[in-house]
């Protein structure tokens, strides 16, 4: 009966972690919606606001002095690496993480290499590397354009400043519920693709200065490409941690299936052993 007993506490375990799981995959779910609404609303925006900083910027031709477009030699690099306060959403802080040590160990070998890290679980691990240099993790306590925005200006400062010659943004990108794409893009300084420079020669009035509106709109570019990596990062996070609810929930209900049914085939064993003894005592009685 003391293996009847286990196998009780267990299914009763097991229950009890699957209640916690479906729960919080219902959360999850909840959030996931209202987030993955702000990032599919504002990335047109952003992407299209990005695109036509870069024409301009192109057109320049070294007209404009703005330090964001100055191309200089790679010899600091910053990576901004973005994760997520909290855990149980799979291997999505994971691959942020191994994405940025592989940065740091093959593709900026040869540079020297800072991190800013958005979000705890980034900061618990990548603090081990001794490149960090700046921690945000309270910007998820209120995600807001403004709070971004801050630690935007603080890289652009320090850029502006040549703390470093080229920023990196290492962060996951939204695709859907059961899908997040890890990103590397590019930051700083803002050059212009091959495609954009071929379409800069379009026909634009512009009202003041060209130089003017670039070094107006420049700064609310760069601070709104940061927080649409952070949205992008924060809907994926909803994104894997529902997806990992699910497979969790899955599991525990398999597993509750299997308990149960080794359950009642010792609890039917033990009954049968218990009948046959009552018949063997029966029968030595009777002879």
């Amino acid at each position: 009966m003391a293996n009847l007993k286990e196998i009780r506490n267990r299914i009763a375990s097991v229950s009890s972690t699957m209640q916690i799981t479906s729960a919080m995959k219902m959360v999850s779910a909840a959030k996931l919606k209202k987030a993955q609404d702000a990032i599919t609303a504002m990335r047109p925006y952003a992407n299209t606001l990005t695109e036509l900083i870069q024409n301009l910027s192109s057109t320049l031709e070294g007209d404009s002095q703005n330090p964001f477009t100055q191309v200089r030699d790679k010899q600091r690099v910053l990576i901004v690496a973005i994760t997520s306060n909290r855990g149980l959403c799979g291997a999505f802080n994971t691959n942020i993480i191994k994405k940025t040590r592989q940065l740091i160990a093959e593709d900026f070998a040869q540079q020297e290499v800072s991190l800013i890290t958005i979000g705890k679980k980034g900061s618990e691990v990548l603090q081990k590397t001794g490149k960090i240099t700046a921690v945000h993790d309270g910007v998820f306590d209120e995600l807001t354009y403004e709070n971004a925005g801050k630690v935007a200006q603080q890289i652009m400062d320090q850029f502006s400043e040549a703390s470093f010659d080229e920023v990196v943004l290492v962060y996951n990108r939204f695709k859907n519920a059961a899908t997040q794409i890890v990103e590397v893009e590019p930051y700083l300084p803002i050059v212009a693709s091959s495609t954009e420079v071929e379409t800069a020669s379009a026909d634009y009035i512009f009202e003041p200065s060209k130089a003017e509106i670039v070094n107006d709109l420049l700064p609310k570019s760069l601070k709104m490409q940061l927080y649409k990596a952070i949205r992008d990062s924060f809907a994926s996070e909803h994104g894997a941690r529902m997806t990992a609810m699910h497979k969790a929930t899955d599991n525990a209900t398999e597993l509750r299936d299997q308990l149960k049914l080794t359950y009642n085939k010792a609890r039917q064993a033990a009954i049968t052993n218990e009948i046959l003894e009552i018949v063997g005592g029966a029968e030595d009685l009777n002879s």
